[in-house]
């Protein structure tokens, strides 16, 4: 079985350079030889479910003595996402109209038009939808935890 771990580690730092407790997390999930995707706001590291197990407790030590006052971690199967659900399917054809919009894959974008995206699929009504958030991090290449940063720089 496969596991994938979501996790962000705080203080945030806005602009510039990621903060030290960002880092070593990153570096302690990779050298454990997960799949690492770095995001502004949050790491996912995917692999096997012995592997991502194992280095949590590393992952989590590097984020502490580097310098983080909170690690928020949320753990899944990649297993569980399966095939799309109907209510899935509205939010693809959103997806698909904000791509042809912007003008390229979301995934692709720069992360001022990633925002633009969000916005706009908010004022479509996206996150009324089953799953939006984690179909909408994936189209993105972002963590989910980096989408409620997108929606929350709006409010």
């Amino acid at each position: 079985m496969k596991l994938k771990a979501e996790f962000t580690t705080e203080p945030f730092r806005g602009e510039g350079e990621p903060p030290p407790h960002a880092v070593r997390a990153r570096e302690a999930a990779s050298a454990a030889g997960l799949t690492v995707d770095f995001g502004p706001l949050g790491t996912t590291a995917r692999g096997e479910a012995g592997a991502v197990l194992d280095a949590l407790p590393a992952i989590a030590r590097a984020a502490l003595t580097a310098g983080a006052t909170r690690l928020t971690l949320q753990l899944s199967t990649e297993e569980a996402r399966g095939p799309a659900e109907p209510a899935v399917q509205p939010l693809d054809r959103l997806i698909r109209e904000v791509e042809a919009e912007l003008g390229g894959r979301l995934a692709e974008l720069d992360r001022q038009d990633k925002q633009r995206a969000v916005r706009l699929l908010e004022e479509r009504g996206a996150f009324t939808l089953r799953k939006a958030v984690v179909t909408i991090a994936e189209a993105l290449g972002v963590t989910r935890f980096t989408v409620y940063n997108y929606l929350n720089r709006e409010a």
